[in-house]
C-alpha cells in the first residue's frame, strides 16, 4: 500500500492537467484562490493563466487606532463576510501607511493621505504604490491654490476672496485603477469650489468647471456622477475619452432639514440607474432612517420616484454603489450596508434592511478584542502573480 505522505503521492497532485487546475481554480473564493496557488509550482502557475469566474465578495478593512503604539500598528485586520469568524492580519505596511488616512477603495487598492494632505495610492496585499501631483499642483479657472511657509494652505477664490486653513478638505474622494495596466484616475472635491481629477500621465489636478457645491462623487464605467445639495443639480461626465464630456446637468429638488439631521448619498446601481438615499437620524431610536429615490434610470432623465425594494441587489453606502446579493456571499438581498462615525473615528459597520426598516450590527467578531478607528469596505482583486 502506498504512504498517504510518500514523494509519489504529492507528485500526482502536481501533475494534474492544466485544464482540471483551471476548472477548480475558476471556482475558488478568494481566500482558497491564495491558499490554491502557493501548493506547489505547477498550481502557481495554473493561477497566473486563469481568471476566476466566481463571484468577488467585498470584505472590510479595520484600521488601527492613531494611539495603538502596539505591533498592530503598522498593519489593519480584514474580515470576510463568508467567514464571520474570523480576522485577518495584514503584512507590515510601514510607517507612512500607518501615519496616513485611508480615504477611499478601489479594489484592492486605497487611496491615502498623508499628514501633509497630499495623495497617493496603494496595493493593500502587494505594496504597490503610485505617486500623485501636490496637492496645491491644480491647473484651472476656478481657484487658486497655494501652500504657504507655515505648512498652510491658501485658497483664492475666481471672485477674489481669500481664505487660509490648516489643512485640506478634501470632499467626496473616489478614483479607479487598472489593474493590468495601471491606468488611473482620481477626483476630490477642493472644499465646496469645485471637483479636481488627475490621470496617469498628469503633472497636475484638473478643475472641473460648474462643479461647486458638490458634496458626493461616485465613478463606475467611465462615467462621474456628481451631485449637489446646495445647487439641486446632478451632473453625470463622460471620461472614457481624452478630454472629459458632460453628459447630463439636472436639477433635482432633494429635501432639507431645518435640524441638520438629514444627509444625502449618491448611489450607482449594478444595471447604471442613479439613486439618491436621504438619511435622517431619529432621536428615540438613536438610530438612522433611509429613504431611496431613483433619478436616473442607465443614463435618461426621468421624474424622481421613490424605490422601496432593491430586490437582488445590495446597497454599499460608504462606496456610492449596489451590488448583487445571493445567500452565499454573506450579503443581504434588498438591505444597505453603512459605517457609522464620530468625527473622524467609525463607530461600526451596520445594516439597514429596506424591507422591515430595521437595523443591526454586520460584524459578528468580538469587538472588544479588536481596536479599531475606521473601517472601510474592499474588494480583494485576483491578482496574477
Amino acid at each position: 500500500m502506498q504512504n498517504p505522505n510518500s514523494h509519489e503521492r504529492l507528485k500526482s497532485w502536481s501533475d494534474l492537467p492544466l485544464d482540471l487546475l483551471n476548472s477548480v481554480f475558476e471556482r475558488l473564493s478568494f481566500v482558497n484562490f491564495q491558499r490554491a496557488k502557493s501548493v506547489c509550482t505547477s498550481w502557481h502557475f495554473a493561477s497566473r493563466q486563469c481568471v476566476p469566474k466566481s463571484k468577488q465578495i467585498h470584505w472590510l478593512i479595520l484600521f488601527p487606532e492613531d494611539n495603538d503604539n502596539s505591533s498592530h500598528y503598522h498593519s489593519c485586520r480584514l474580515f470576510n463576510l463568508e467567514e464571520k469568524d474570523k480576522l485577518y492580519k495584514t503584512q507590515d505596511l510601514g510607517l507612512e501607511f500607518a501615519r496616513s488616512d485611508c480615504i477611499a477603495t478601489y479594489g484592492s487598492w486605497l487611496l491615502m493621505r498623508d499628514p501633509l494632505c497630499n495623495l497617493f495610492i496603494v496595493n493593500l496585499f502587494t505594496l504597490e504604490r503610485i505617486s500623485l501631483p501636490p496637492t496645491e499642483s491644480q491647473t484651472g479657472m476656478i481657484t487658486k491654490l497655494e501652500r504657504t511657509l507655515d505648512g498652510r494652505f491658501r485658497v483664492t477664490s475666481h471672485d477674489g476672496k481669500e481664505y487660509t486653513f490648516k489643512d485640506i478638505n478634501m470632499r467626496c474622494p473616489a478614483f479607479w485603477v487598472d489593474e493590468k495596466t495601471k491606468d488611473y484616475v482620481v477626483f476630490w472635491g477642493l472644499r465646496d469650489l469645485c471637483v479636481v481629477y488627475s490621470k496617469r500621465g498628469d503633472t497636475l489636478w484638473n478643475q472641473i468647471p460648474e462643479t461647486s457645491g458638490c458634496c458626493h462623487v461616485v465613478y463606475k464605467d467611465s462615467k462621474l456622477y456628481m451631485v449637489s445639495l446646495y445647487y439641486g443639480y446632478v451632473i453625470i461626465f463622460d471620461f472614457s475619452g481624452e478630454i472629459p464630456q458632460r453628459k447630463l446637468h439636472r436639477s433635482v429638488a432633494f429635501v432639507s432639514s431645518r435640524f441638520g439631521n438629514l444627509r444625502d448619498s449618491l448611489l450607482v446601481t449594478v444595471t447604471g440607474d442613479l439613486l439618491t438615499v436621504e438619511r435622517t437620524w431619529r432621536r428615540r431610536s438613536s438610530t438612522w432612517y433611509f429613504r431611496v429615490i431613483k433619478i436616473c434610470s442607465s443614463g435618461f432623465d426621468m421624474k424622481p420616484q421613490r424605490i422601496k425594494s432593491l430586490r437582488d441587489e445590495t446597497m454599499l453606502l460608504d462606496q456610492g454603489i449596489t451590488v448583487l446579493a445571493d445567500d452565499n456571499d454573506g450579503f443581504i438581498r434588498n438591505s444597505m450596508y453603512y459605517s457609522f462615525t464620530s468625527g473622524e473615528n467609525t463607530k461600526g459597520m451596520f445594516l439597514f434592511n429596506l424591507e422591515t426598516g430595521k437595523t443591526e450590527p454586520v460584524h459578528t467578531f468580538d469587538c472588544s478584542s479588536v481596536h479599531f478607528s475606521r473601517a472601510r469596505w474592499f474588494l480583494p482583486s485576483f491578482r496574477r502573480t
